[in-house]
C-alpha cells in the first residue's frame, strides 16, 4: 500500500500529532534500544520514521506499523527529541481512518464501542470479579474510587489482582468504592492503535460518568490507566486527582496504616512496567513495598528501571498475535529463572498477561510463579 503524494500525508501526519517528526537525523539509536533489536524482526522505529517522512511510501504490512508496544524507551533517549510514539499513533490514525486497521485489532474496537471493554465480553458480566468481595457502591462521600481495568475485571487470572487489592484497601482502612456495570474502558489501547474518535467518546463519557457520581480520587491498579487518566483526561475536562495503587501503598506502608505481618518466603525479581517506569518515572515505590514484605528476598534483573525489557503487551499488541520467536516476555521469564528467583513480580495486569503466558510457553510453570505486586502484598496481610 502507499499512499501518495507523500509531502501531503507527511504533513498529515506532523498535523495529527507527530510535530517532531521531521526532526529526525537517522542516528539510529532508536533501534538499537527498542526490544524488537532483540529478536528476529523486519521493524525497526527508525524504519517507520522514514517511512512516515516519506509519506507513508513503503507501507505494505501491519507488521511493521503496528508491531511498536509504545514502551517509550527510545522516546525517553532521543537526542533530537523526536516523540516517537505520538507519531506512530498519528501513522496508524491515517490508517484507521481509511479502514485498514487489523482485523483483530478491529474486533478489540467493536467490543469498547458495544461493550465498554476490549474483551468482547458483556457490560453486565463487569461486576462479576467483585460479586463475592466485601466491595461497596461508590458514593461521593468515600475517598477514593477505584478503577479496575478491563484485563482486571473480565480475565480470571487477573482478577486476582483486583481481588486482592480490595484485601488490602479494607486492612488499611481506605474508604473506597466502585461504580461497577456502568464503567468503560480507559481506552488507552484504542487511542494507541489510531481508533482517536474512539478514545475521545470514550474519554468524554468517562469523565461525564465519574463527574455526575461525585470522584474526586481515582486509584487505579494499571499503569495505562493511571497514565491515560492523569495525562490525556485533562484536555476533556478532568480534573482527579490519580494515582496508581504502589504509589498509594506506599504512602500508608509510610503512615502505619499498612501493615505486613507474615511471612512470604522466597527470592523475587521485580519487573518494571514500561507505563509505570519510562512512562510515569514510578520505580521506587513497588520496590519499597517490596521490601517491607518480611521474609521475601529482592533479586535484581539484568534491565532495569529505565532500561526495563518490555512485556510486548503495550500499543495494542496484547490483542495482537506475536511469533514465538518474537515474544519480548519469553526473553523476560528466562532472566528471571537465571537470577534464582522463584517469583517474577510486576505491578501491571498487561505484564501479569504476558509473562503468565511466556511461563507457561516456556515451560517454566514449575520454576517460577509471576504474581502482580497487589497479590504479594495480600500474601502478607
Amino acid at each position: 500500500m502507499t499512499i501518495t503524494p507523500f509531502i501531503e500525508v507527511n504533513q498529515a501526519i506532523v498535523a495529527s500529532g507527530g510535530e517532531s517528526l521531521n526532526l529526525c537525523m537517522q542516528c539510529g539509536l532508536c533501534a538499537g534500544l527498542c526490544p524488537w533489536s532483540t529478536v528476529e524482526s523486519p521493524f525497526s522505529p527508525r524504519m517507520l520514521i522514514k517511512m512516515g517522512q516519506l509519506g507513508m511510501e513503503g507501507f505494505e504490512s501491519d507488521d511493521i506499523l503496528y508491531a511498536c508496544t509504545t514502551c517509550n524507551k527510545c522516546v525517553i533517549n532521543c537526542p533530537r527529541g523526536v516523540k516517537l510514539i505520538d507519531i506512530f499513533k498519528a501513522m496508524r490514525a491515517m490508517i484507521a481512518e481509511t479502514g485498514a486497521i487489523p482485523p483483530i485489532l478491529r474486533s478489540m474496537l467493536g467490543s469498547i464501542h458495544s461493550n465498554g471493554n476490549p474483551w468482547s465480553d458483556t457490560r453486565e458480566k463487569r461486576p462479576n470479579w467483585y460479586k463475592d468481595e466485601p466491595v461497596n457502591t461508590f458514593t461521593p462521600d468515600m475517598e477514593y474510587f477505584l478503577f479496575v481495568c478491563c484485563t482486571s475485571a473480565y480475565d480470571v487470572r487477573s482478577q486476582k489482582i483486583a481481588k486482592a487489592m480490595v484485601k488490602i484497601l479494607n486492612a488499611a482502612g481506605v474508604s473506597f468504592g466502585v461504580i461497577g456495570e456502568e464503567e468503560s474502558c480507559c481506552g488507552e489501547s484504542a487511542r494507541k492503535v489510531g481508533a482517536e474518535d474512539e478514545f475521545s467518546n470514550l474519554a468524554q463519557k468517562n469523565v461525564e460518568l465519574f463527574t455526575s457520581k461525585g470522584v474526586k480520587k481515582i486509584i487505579t491498579t494499571s499503569p495505562h490507566c493511571y497514565h491515560t487518566f492523569k495525562n490525556e483526561y485533562p484536555e476533556f475536562g478532568s480534573d482527579f486527582e490519580v494515582i496508581h495503587y504502589t504509589e498509594l501503598l506506599a504512602d500508608l506502608l509510610d503512615q502505619g496504616k499498612l501493615k505486613l505481618p507474615n511471612h512470604v518466603a522466597g527470592k523475587v525479581a521485580y519487573h518494571d512496567p514500561c507505563y509505570l517506569g519510562r512512562h510515569s518515572n514510578i520505580y521506587d515505590a513497588p520496590r519499597k513495598l517490596l521490601q517491607a514484605i518480611p521474609g521475601l528476598e529482592m533479586v535484581s534483573l539484568p534491565r532495569e528501571k529505565k532500561n526495563s525489557h518490555c512485556c510486548g503487551g503495550g500499543g495494542g499488541r496484547l490483542w495482537m498475535e506475536t511469533l514465538p520467536e518474537q515474544r519480548f516476555s519469553d526473553y523476560r521469564v528466562v532472566e528471571a529463572v537465571n537470577t534464582g528467583a522463584d517469583t517474577l513480580a510486576t505491578s501491571c495486569p498487561y505484564c501479569v498477561t504476558m509473562l503468565e503466558d511466556s511461563r507457561r510457553s516456556t515451560n517454566k510453570e514449575d520454576v517460577i510463579a509471576v504474581k502482580d505486586l497487589a497479590e504479594l502484598i495480600a500474601e502478607a496481610l
